[in-house]
């Protein structure tokens, strides 16, 4: 048996270890969670370069976008699915087994049958229940599948890191991006028991597809290590449009990453709209204080997210709730989409420039999940993205400061409890 001050030792040597085990977390999240801050009150057009270059990213002009709301995304989805004639690259983030899901197993099939060299990402736990019969569809017609982050060992200190992107990139020449998964909840079609999840995305093509077909090999390479190359994945592109982009994706291993940057620096940046549409909207302190800032300097501040009762995750709406009493005394106006998930994820500045992703606002899409945001300098696709929430805000209920302060205790409890998870939601 051991001695009492032999235990004591051995006690007080654990408590040590611990405690710096604890420290080296805490100082990791330091590094990639700095408190940023801005002074600037140059025009967008002007910064537009310190963004994109801020962001790990650079400008690229020359581009052609068409918004896709809703249904129209899966048409366009499978319209660029079968006319792909040398590679298909697919990622998803969820992946429910369905009638969405089997069509798109089938249309993939049929492009590898063909020879197409077609690769799928998808997120381990994101899409563990598609179903055997779509993935060995897939397999034996020569799809290539790899799943980001598997339950492994040696994935054991990444499993909570997800891939939160949705892309599709056909033939190295155009992209699909945005917020839709592939469940048949996002389907609009035949759906009478509850309305569709509402969501928008994008078509691109031009010099930014090969942005977008990089996000795609940074996870592609890091869990397979295959290197694709050449004009089958990425060939010359010529400029399809007018429109200037840059792509916020990156995650430095010790450093701020992309996605929060761009968000931040547009909070501080806008001068006269600053609206947002976003399912899980959780802005950290500096955040909240970078929104009041800009109302207080005249900017029109607006936030539209689904009610508790449409969302999908409750939890993360009343974690949400937690700041809305500061956000409005602050002057943010915010409002509720009530009939079902509103799901896009879309910034506009100024009735100029506009972003569209995967990415949500709130910590784990900022510093965890691995996301794609597209930042789009075009006045024609700001104002179709501000119509369009003038249209959804139609249907909203806006919340009230006083009213908001008469919730019951009961409700302002939940909410406390569920935003001390805010970082995991």
């Amino acid at each position: 048996m051991l001695e009492p001050d032999t235990l004591l030792t051995m006690a007080l040597a654990l408590l040590v270890l611990v405690v710096l085990l604890g420290i080296a977390i805490w100082s990791i999240k330091r590094h990639r969670d700095p408190e940023l801050t801005l002074a600037c009150d140059q025009p967008l057009h002007e910064m537009l370069p310190s963004v994109s270059g801020l962001t790990h990213s650079t400008l690229m002009p020359g581009n052609a976008v068409e918004l896709l709301e809703n249904g129209a995304f899966f048409e366009a989805l499978f319209e660029e699915i079968a006319a792909a004639r040398q590679s298909l690259h697919f990622e998803t983030f969820l992946w429910k087994e369905g009638r969405l899901g089997a069509r798109l197993a089938a249309a993939l099939a049929a492009r590898a049958r063909a020879g197409v060299q077609v690769r799928v990402l998808l997120d381990a736990r994101g899409c563990n229940d598609m179903g055997e019969a779509a993935s060995r569809l897939m397999q034996e017609s020569g799809c290539r599948i790899v799943r980001y982050h598997a339950p492994r060992l040696h994935n054991l200190g990444v499993l909570n890191r997800r891939d939160h992107r949705k892309a599709c990139i056909a033939d190295g020449r155009v992209a699909l991006v945005g917020g839709h998964c592939i469940v048949d909840h996002w389907l609009y079609e035949g759906m009478k028991e509850k309305p569709p999840f509402h969501d928008i995305g994008l078509r691109l093509r031009g010099p930014g597809v090969h942005a977008v077909q990089s996000a795609f090999s940074e996870n592609w390479v890091a869990e397979c290590g295959e290197l694709f190359v050449g004009e089958d994945v990425f060939p010359p592109l010529q400029r399809a449009g007018d429109i200037t982009m840059h792509v916020a994706r990156a995650k430095p291993e010790r450093a701020a990453p992309a996605v929060k940057i761009l968000h931040h620096l547009i909070l501080c940046m806008a001068r006269r709209r600053l609206w947002i549409q976003n399912p899980y909207f959780l802005p950290q302190d500096k955040a909240i204080k970078a929104l009041a800032a800009a109302v207080e300097r005249g900017v029109d501040v607006r936030v539209m997210v689904p009610s508790a009762d449409a969302s999908d995750m409750p939890i993360v709406q009343h974690a949400a709730h937690h700041n809305f009493e500061r956000l409005l005394r602050a002057g943010v106006r915010i409002f509720e989409f009530p009939h079902t998930l509103l799901h896009q994820k879309v910034l506009t500045m100024d009735g100029a420039w506009c972003a569209i992703g995967s990415s949500n606002f709130d910590d784990r899409s900022f510093e965890i999940n691995d996301e794609i945001t597209l930042g789009l300098l075009d006045q024609g696709l700001a104002q179709r993205l501000e119509e369009i929430f003038e249209s959804d805000m139609r249907e909203c209920d806006e919340l009230d400061l006083a009213t908001w302060q008469r919730r019951s205790c009961g409700h302002r409890l939940l909410d406390r409890a569920c935003h001390l998870l805010k970082e995991q939601l």
